[in-house]
Order: structure tokens, then C-alpha cells, then sequence
């Protein structure tokens, strides 16, 4: 049977009927007659170029072929396709027309065969030549990685001898020559011999080249090793020779000695030994030594060669069993804490119980805390001076950002330019597997398509699973129950909650203006006059020019910006030092700074305080508020006006401080005639309740009691004292309930020159975390219901 078919010359490439293969085409004739039959769905005629000369010389092109569908069509560019071919029949070419060819197909051989009888001799050498040629496949397909042990087993047990040729032919590199030989050649049992011959011939040559390189290998080995014996004699006669002068030294004797053997050595052997001596189990062992095996077959220069030195070199690497001293001295440990930070009296305490408990129980697990606090609060600071404390080695994991699980877990091996997670890369790194990690910003974690790595970090942080931690790229279980795990964050709401429930939280505060103060006198301005190139006898600055810039320059939770504060001083201290240098006597001048000459280095002030007066006034009371960066005072002003019971409230209120005034009005009412208050004035008068600087939201039920105060004051007309500041929360029946934030609003008052604070009797315990000059200088009134408030308050009693 004859058909006319578009033909399709291509190089080096031959398919075979039932086989599926992509071809590049660029030549832009090509293109266009492919993308016609496929349009049309007509087969073409494939055959291979006999010499790479132009495709359109007839002479150049094999005879025979394959007849194939397209199946798919690629566009790469406008000038390449990737074409999917589908042999369909062998076909000879007769003839060559302007746009076609004419070709004859011919009948599988296979159907001729089994149309015939098959007499008993000719089916004992098919078979012969079938047992032989699964043999030698067998042998040659381990010089291939690349062929799956399904693959081999498959192409072992088939019987069929057409499929067993095409399942070898279509799946091993074979040359083009051969590939040609075999598409003309119809019987098969001269397919079958074609294909023997040539897997045996190139198994040969790779059996060679094995034994080749082996040999050179060997030869290497027995230059190094004596290369080796050679220097060791050298260093032994040279050692002879010093003891007989009188001279021995046996530290340069130790020295001489450990010559680096592990380039002297073959590497291989001290691969070898590393693995015997890893303390793992043998299954890991095993696979550790099958790795080292396929690396000693492996040329020198092949691709997977350098990988596979890498992840061995990373393996031995990290700390197997190797454990650093911890400090078991508490009174030390305590010493350094209160050396290198100020306050964080929590953290300092965990610490030493910390100590205290190993000390009673070596072997204790699963200790992971975590910081958390506003920015700038010493959280990462802190975690080198733990480490330091506890007699551990340091390494800091930074989490921000991090979106891909990878990131945590490390990448398989099998990816180009893997590497371990961040985790054992830092045990790594601190070369021991106790030392102290510090997870920073683990609220900042992602997640996305590449996995969730909170989720990742479940393992390294649950003390039940962590003594066998799996990096998917180290692929060996690794103890990580020794290590302490220091986290910090900013904010609890974006750590889950599995992961959160892992971890003991310690709260870190904004710092107050006292704490401020001594972390600058004490560590920051030191620190900043040491960078800056400067002596303690070039600068001084003053304790009232350190709280001008607390109070005048920064406004913070931390002590960031406090030490850029201090930072300027220095440099522009250093520049007028410079410039004094030049001065004929040649001395150099001291900078004196003070809170009286702290504009000319610093500017104008950016932060003024807040006009608060200590006069008795009606309807204004003194409030206690905390925010971001500690607390403040907030003065809270009522006004009474003739009118039909309007409540006004300004000042950015949020909806629980409208809440509060509105409850704060209802218990007015209720005790109006203790006070002398008109009985109907929430029918006849207008209330406006204000909070000053009305651009800061403010919210919060800790008013409560401020309003009560105000509005008792406006609408009886008593003075409400000036020198008094108060916090706490209100319910209907003048119940006063506790608030937080206590340390700072404390702080904020004692700033402001209060002499008497009134506090919710349930703040009583809390009192303890104030400042010890805050306790000393103020006097603290715990209140159980608003009467109490208001017998302070007021200027005089008012009541009938």
C-alpha cells in the first residue's frame, strides 16, 4: 500500500512505530507543512538525514522511515516548535514530489511471523538470543542511574521478544547508526542481534573505562600514602635529631606531627572512618556508605560528584555528641545578666531557674521562651547575654519574611543548590548540640503555595518530637533536645496556637522613664562614646540632659531612637574636639553637655509637655491612660449647660470609652442627692464630656472612674484636687474594677508631679512592678467602690 505524505527530514533521530518522541523544528518550511497536517490531521512521512547537508537534496535522506501522527504542537518562539510524533508503520520512499513524497508501507514483521509456524529450532535460538540479551541489559543498565528498578524488572520479565526489543530500543541511548539499522530491519531475529551486539560492545567500553579509572584511582592512593610515610619519616628524624641538640619542644613536636592527613590520605578513607565513627544508627550508616559508594564510582568531574562531596562534607560537619559546658555558677550568671542589661527582672529570673534546675537535673528538656514586647526593647539583645549566662554557644535564626517550609525543614538533595534548613544550619554553625538559638521575629513568619513554616517549626520546638528532628536534606535524625530555643516577637495574635502553646511567653514592657534613664547612663552612652572614636574624658553628659532627651527628644517604647540621640551627641562632640585641636595651647577640649545647652547639639525639642495644671478645678479631673510607648496623663473635662439631656463626647473616643460615659451618667444619677445634685438634670441639662489632643484615639474602660469624677464635680460645682490622678474601671453600682498597664501609668503620674494616685483595689498586688522611686515619692489610694474616688478627689466633702 502506497500513501503521498508530507516528509520530515530530521537529524541524528529515529522513531519507531508505537513510539512517542518531541522534536525541535526551526526551518520555517517545515513548520508550515506540519501545522497543515495537523490541521488537517494527516499523517507524515519522519526520516533521518544521512550526512548533515540541506534538507531539500533528496539524496540526503534515508529510505526508509516511520509514517507518524502529530499529537501535540509547542510554540516556542516564532521561529521554533516542539512537535510530539507518534510512529505508526514502517514505510520505504519511492518517490520525491514538489510539496509530498510517495512512500510503501510495509507490514509489521510481527504479523508475518505469527501468521507462519514457527518450527522448534528457530524458537530455541529467539530464545537464546532473549535469555542473552536480558543478561547483558541486566549489566549495562548500572552503568545508568537514570533507570528505575521498576524499568529493569519490567524489561526482565517479558517474554514477548517484539516487545521486549521495543521496551530496550525506545528507553536506552542508542546511536543513530544502529537506531537506522534496526528501523530497516525487518526480521527479528537479526533486530534482536543488532541490539545484543551493540549494548555488548558498549558495555565493554564502559567496563573499560571503569577499570581505567580504578587503576588510576589506585595508583593515586599509593603515590599519597607514600607521599605521606615519606613526610612522617622526615618529621620523626627531624624530632631525633632536636632531642639529641637537647632542644625538644613537644608542643612543636604535636604540631609537626599533625600534618593535615586528610589531604595526605586518600579522602575516601577518611570518609570512610567518619561514617564508622558518627554516632547514629547502622541503617544510617549504611546509607551513608552507600553514598560513598556511588561517589567512588563517579568520574571526577561529573555533575552529581561535587553534590554528593557536599552533603557528606555537610553531615560531618555538624556537632554529633559533641556537648559545650554549661554554667552551673548561678551567682556568675546573675552577675553577667545585671552587667550587660538593665531591669528585665523576668527574663533574668527565668534564666537562673533555668540554671537552678539543670543543676538538680542534668538532663532536663524542652525549655523554649519566648520574648515578647514592643520594637526596641532589648528581645534580640538579650538572647547573647542568656546564651552567655548559661555558659552556651550563640546563633541567631532570623524569621522574618520567611514563606517557603524549606526555609525550616532544609531542601531534598535532589534539588539543584539544596542546603540544610535554617535550623541545623545554625547548629552547625554554634558546633555544639546544646547551644542557646535565638528564633527571631517568629510572629513575622508567612506562609504560601511552598508550605506553612510555623507549622515546620512544630517539630523543633515540641520537646516529645525534637530528639529525632528529620532536616529533609541531612535525612538523618538529629537531638535537638538539648538545645535552649529563645524566641521573640512583637505581637502574639499572628503565632498559631499550636505553636504558641509550645512556648513559655515573657512579656517584656515598654520601658519607663526611669529605666530609659539608667539603660542610657549605664550602657548606651558608653557604648556610643567607644564607636565614636571618643575618651570618658572627652565628653560629659549630664543626668538632666539624658532626661531631656527621654522626655524632649524620643518618644518610644524602646531605646532606639535614645541611642541615635546619644550617637549625635558624640559625633558632633568629636567634631568640635577635632576642631579644638588646632587651638594653639594644643588641648583638647572637653564637651560638656546639659539640659541647658542640649538645643544647640540636638535642635529645637520635638516633644513639649503636656500643660497639665495643679490648680483645683470643677469638672476637670487628672486620668491615667497607657499607650505604645508608656503611659500618659490625660486630663478629662466635662461641661454642664442648660438644655433637654444631650450627651456630647469628643476627643476621639472609642466605643468602650463612650460605653463608660454612658454608665458613668446613669451611677451619677443614682447618687444626685448625696452631692446636691439636681435630680432631673439628665432631662434639663447638656453634657459635653472632652478628652484633649482629639487627632490620638483613645479607648479603654480604665476612665470609668475618671468621668465619674468629672461629671460629680461639674454638676455639684465641688473643685475636683489637682494634685490627685486616677485609673480604674466603673460598673453601675460603683464598683471600681482592676486595669492593666499599672507600671507605666504610675510612671506617667510621678513625671507629672501627682502627689496622690487612686489605683482599683485590685491593683493592690501589682503595686510591686511599679519603680521604687515611683513607690517613694507618691501616695497610693486602692479604691473598692467610686466613693472611695471621690472622698480623695473633691476639694471638700459636699455631701449632706
Amino acid at each position: 500500500m502506497t500513501k503521498h505524505l508530507s516528509i520530515i527530514p530530521v537529524k541524528d533521530f529515529v522513531i519507531f512505530p508505537h513510539m512517542s518522541a518531541y522534536i525541535d523544528i526551526v526551518n520555517e518550511t517545515l513548520i508550515k507543512q506540519i501545522n497543515n497536517s495537523f490541521k488537517n490531521g494527516e499523517e507524515v512521512f519522519i526520516t533521518m538525514l544521512s550526512e548533515y547537508e540541506d534538507e531539500s537534496e533528496e539524496d540526503s535522506f534515508c529510505k526508509t522511515g516511520t509514517v507518524s501522527l502529530i499529537k501535540q504542537i509547542i510554540k516556542l518562539s516564532d521561529e521554533k516548535i516542539r512537535v510530539l510524533f507518534e510512529g505508526v508503520s514502517v514505510a520505504n520512499l519511492l518517490k520525491t514530489e514538489e510539496n509530498s513524497v510517495e512512500v510503501e508501507i510495509i507490514e509489521p514483521d510481527d504479523k508475518n511471523t505469527q501468521k507462519e509456524a514457527v518450527d522448534l529450532s528457530k524458537k530455541t535460538i529467539l530464545a537464546a538470543q532473549v535469555r542473552s540479551l536480558k543478561s547483558t541489559f541486566n549489566s549495562f543498565a548500572n552503568f545508568f542511574p537514570q533507570l528505575t528498578e521498576e524499568y529493569k524488572k519490567s524489561v526482565i520479565r517479558q517474554k514477548n521478544p517484539y516487545k521486549l526489543f521495543e521496551l530496550i530500543a525506545f528507553n536506552i541511548p542508542v546511536e543513530p547508526y544502529y537506531m537506522q539499522n534496526l528501523l530497516e530491519e525487518r526480521d527479528i531475529f537479526k533486530k534482536i542481534n543488532i541490539l545484543y551486539k551493540y549494548i555488548f560492545s558498549e558495555l565493554e567500553t564502559r567496563m573499560l573505562e571503569m577499570h581505567i579509572h580504578q587503576e588510576t584511582i589506585q595508583q593515586l592512593e599509593e603515590r599519597q600514602r607514600e607521599i605521606f610515610l615519606k613526610t612522617k619519616l622526615e618529621v620523626i628524624k627531624r624530632q631525633i635529631s632536636s632531642s639529641a641538640e637537647g632542644n625538644v619542644t613537644y608542643t612543636g613536636y604535636g604540631e609537626d606531627i599533625d600534618i593535615d592527613i586528610e589531604n595526605t590520605l586518600n579522602e575516601f578513607e577518611v570518609y570512610r572512618m567518619k561514617i564508622e565513627n558518627l554516632p547514629v544508627e547502622q541503617n544510617y550508616k549504611d546509607k551513608l556508605f552507600s553514598q560513598l559508594r556511588d561517589l567512588k564510582r563517579m568520574p571526577i568531574n561529573h555533575p552529581d560528584s561535587s553534590t554528593l562531596r557536599t552533603y557528606l562534607d555537610t553531615v560531618f560537619e555538624l556537632p554529633w555528641g559533641v556537648f559545650s559546658k554549661n554554667n552551673n555558677n548561678i551567682d556568675k550568671a546573675e552577675k553577667i545578666l545585671s552587667k550587660d542589661h538593665y531591669g528585665m527582672d523576668k527574663v533574668k529570673e527565668r534564666v537562673l531557674e533555668t540554671i537552678a534546675v539543670h543543676l538538680l537535673k542534668p538532663d532536663i528538656t524542652g525549655q523554649i521562651i519566648c520574648l515578647v514586647g514592643p520594637p526596641g526593647t532589648g528581645k534580640t539583645s538579650i538572647g547573647k547575654s542568656l546564651a552567655k549566662a548559661c555558659g552556651r554557644e550563640y546563633a541567631r535564626v532570623a524569621l522574618g519574611g520567611v514563606r517557603d517550609e524549606s526555609e525550616i525543614r532544609g531542601h531534598r538533595k535532589t534539588y539543584v543548590a539544596s542546603m540544610p534548613g535554617r535550623i541545623m544550619d545554625a547548629v552547625r554553625l554554634a558546633k555544639t548540640s546544646n547551644p542557646l538559638l535565638l528564633l527571631d521575629e517568629i510572629d513575622k513568619l508567612g506562609n504560601d503555595h511552598r508550605g506553612d513554616p510555623a507549622a515546620a517549626l512544630l517539630e523543633a520546638l515540641d520537646p516529645e518530637q525534637n530528639k529525632a528532628f528529620r532536616d529533609h536534606y541531612i535525612e538523618i535524625p538529629y537531638d535537638l533536645s538539648k538545645v535552649l530555643f529563645v524566641t521573640t516577637a512583637n505581637s502574639l495574635d499572628t503565632i498559631p496556637k499550636p505553636l504558641l502553646d509550645r512556648m513559655e511567653v515573657i512579656e517584656l514592657r515598654s520601658y519607663t522613664r526611669e529605666e530609659k534613664f539608667h539603660i542610657a547612663k549605664e550602657h548606651l552612652l558608653s557604648k556610643q562614646i567607644s564607636r565614636n572614636g571618643l575618651k570618658k574624658s572627652d565628653i560629659a553628659v549630664k543626668d538632666d540632659a539624658i532626661y531631656s532627651i527621654i522626655d524632649n527628644y524620643t518618644r518610644e517604647a524602646g531605646v532606639r531612637n535614645l541611642e541615635r540621640k546619644l550617637a549625635s551627641l558624640c559625633r558632633k562632640a568629636a567634631k568640635e574636639i577635632v576642631s579644638s585641636e588646632n587651638f594653639p595651647d594644643g588641648k583638647r577640649k572637653k564637651v560638656i553637655i546639659n539640659k541647658k545647652n542640649i538645643e544647640d547639639f540636638l535642635g529645637n525639642k520635638k516633644y513639649l509637655p503636656d500643660e497639665i495644671s495643679l490648680k483645683n478645678e470643677v469638672g476637670l479631673t487628672n486620668g491615667l491612660a497607657w499607650t505604645a510607648v508608656g503611659g500618659t496623663l490625660l486630663p478629662l473635662e466635662v461641661g454642664v449647660y442648660n438644655g433637654r439631656g444631650n450627651i456630647k463626647i469628643t476627643g476621639s473616643l472609642g466605643k468602650v470609652m463612650e460605653e463608660s460615659a454612658n454608665i458613668a451618667v446613669s451611677y451619677v444619677r443614682s447618687i444626685a442627692d448625696k452631692y446636691g445634685i439636681e435630680d432631673n438634670f439628665n432631662r434639663k441639662k447638656d453634657i459635653h464630656i472632652h478628652a484633649p489632643e482629639g487627632a490620638t484615639p483613645k479607648d479603654g474602660p480604665s476612665a470609668g472612674v475618671t468621668m465619674v469624677t468629672s461629671l460629680v464635680s461639674a454638676l455639684s460645682g465641688i473643685p475636683v484636687r489637682g494634685d490627685v490622678a486616677m485609673t480604674g474601671e466603673i460598673t453601675l453600682h460603683g464598683k471600681v474594677l482592676p486595669i492593666g498597664g499599672l507600671r507605666e501609668k504610675t510612671m506617667a503620674a510621678y513625671k507629672e508631679k501627682m502627689k496622690t494616685v487612686i489605683i482599683p483595689y485590685g491593683n493592690k498586688g501589682d503595686l510591686y512592678e511599679c519603680e521604687n522611686v515611683v513607690k517613694e515619692n507618691l501616695e497610693f489610694i486602692f479604691a473598692k467602690n467610686i466613693s472611695d474616688v471621690l472622698d480623695v478627689a473633691l476639694v471638700k466633702n459636699g455631701v449632706k
